[in-house]
């Protein structure tokens, strides 16, 4: 593709996200899927622009309204961000078949004023230069303090690649020779003893290293709630929100393929598309469930039957807008009170399968309080005969190393430790 026609596709993908319900990754998957033609390097190119903007659509917006211009549009956005970036953009920016629209008058005037404009100013307010939404600025504040720059500063950026090492096929060093002998460079994550980072963004479908399940994409954060559920070979287990596997995966090979793992999930279709990943990773101790609602009757026949059960819950996933930077801008104080709630039905019933003894892990990839403290502290209100395991009580055996929290529950942050933005609280069911 020529930078014409880049322009051009960045402009196009930016619009079609903007007006669609769907995730900006799903939308961006359909939209190459439709177009063959785009080239790997051009398909990287135009998503590295598109989530550019995302990045900085506050702080664009912002400077459109200082300079008076009117249109919001995907177009408006992107001219701004080149202008910022790359400076005036030439005339044959806008030639071929391919091509962009040239600027017209008002655009053109736009594009003068933003050249040289820097992302940062002392006038923006602090939601617009951490790039988050302002009705979210109380909570915030109230959560992070002194530390609200840096935290949502760290939370604004690119995140990294992470990996996790399939250790029902390799070591972590087996993995990461694997990776280097097809030219892919990985570091051992600083806190989690079976992940990998990569020094860059990579296809990773490509690599044998994945085609053959050693492996998979995971956060740190992620493996890290996966370890710290702790559970052994032989035990009985449940993840009980499943959703694509991701957790599932991770608690099959800390099982080493020993023992009862059911995945559950109320979507047929989520626990369908793990079944692709639990062959690759060579996992054979998972039975997946499809579950009605919380009423679900295999819960009551299963009551106080499993040793762990893993509640990764639906939330508003604030903790991942290193990665989703656009979901974060349709998120809505009526949707975080609908997912409390629906958080806190789950979390109850999810309770019922835990046998005696055995142990209840919620988590979620948000930082928000009201999904996180304030719902493990209302359930333990609610049920007494369950208490709260400290994570570092139980971080040397479940993980091993020095735990980077003081407790008693894991919370992780991009600014702190590197991670997404992660929850978990590990709490016990009393015997008798």
């Amino acid at each position: 593709m020529t930078p014409a026609a880049r322009l051009a596709a960045t402009i196009a993908l930016l619009a079609e996200i903007e007006t669609s319900p769907r995730p900006a990754d799903q939308v961006a998957s359909f939209y190459f899927k439709g177009r063959r033609y785009i080239g790997a390097k051009d398909r990287r190119a135009v998503a590295e622009s598109v989530w550019r903007v995302l990045r900085r659509r506050a702080r664009l917006d912002w400077w459109l309204g200082t300079i008076g211009h009117a249109d919001r549009s995907a177009r408006a956005l992107v001219l701004a961000d080149l202008a910022i970036e790359s400076g005036k953009p030439k005339a044959e920016m806008f030639e071929g078949v391919h091509a962009a629209a040239p600027p017209n008058p008002d655009e053109r005037r736009m594009i003068d004023l933003m050249t040289g404009k820097s992302l940062f100013h002392r006038d923006m307010p602090t939601w617009v230069r951490s790039e988050y939404p302002a009705w979210m600025e109380p909570r915030l504040s109230a959560l992070f303090g002194d530390g609200l720059n840096r935290e949502m500063g760290a939370m604004r950026d690119e995140a990294p690649l992470d990996l996790r090492v399939n250790t029902l096929k390799a070591t972590r060093e087996d993995a990461r020779s694997a990776l280097a002998a097809e030219g892919v460079v990985a570091e051992p994550t600083a806190l989690s003893p079976i992940g990998l980072r990569l020094a860059a963004r990579v296809p990773l479908v490509q690599f044998a290293a994945w085609r053959d399940g050693l492996v998979e994409v995971q956060d740190e954060g992620s493996q890290l709630v996966a370890l710290l559920v702790d559970p052994q070979p032989g035990m009985a287990v449940a993840d009980y929100c499943a959703g694509a596997g991701g957790k599932t995966l991770a608690l099959a090979a800390r099982m080493e393929n020993k023992g009862r793992l059911v995945a559950c999930d109320v979507a047929e279709w989520r626990v369908d598309r793990a079944q692709d990943r639990l062959r690759r990773a060579g996992v054979h101790n998972v039975t997946r469930r499809v579950l009605s609602g919380e009423s679900d009757k295999w819960i009551k026949r299963s009551a106080k039957s499993f040793d762990r059960v893993l509640v990764d819950a639906p939330c508003t996933g604030t903790g991942t807008w290193r990665r989703n930077p656009d979901a974060k801008w349709h998120l809505t104080e009526a949707d975080l009170a609908e997912l409390v709630e629906r958080q806190r039905a789950i979390l109850a019933s999810a309770a019922r399968l835990v046998k005696p003894g055995g142990r209840l892990v919620y988590a979620t990839c948000s930082v928000m309080r009201e999904e996180n403290e304030e719902q493990v502290e209302a359930f333990l209100a609610a049920h007494p005969d369950f208490a709260p395991l400290p994570a570092p009580e139980l971080w040397p055996q479940a993980v091993g190393g020095a735990c980077p929290v003081a407790g008693p529950w894991l919370r992780l942050s991009p600014f702190r430790h590197g991670t997404d933005g992660f929850f978990a609280a590990v709490l016990s069911r009393r015997d008798g």
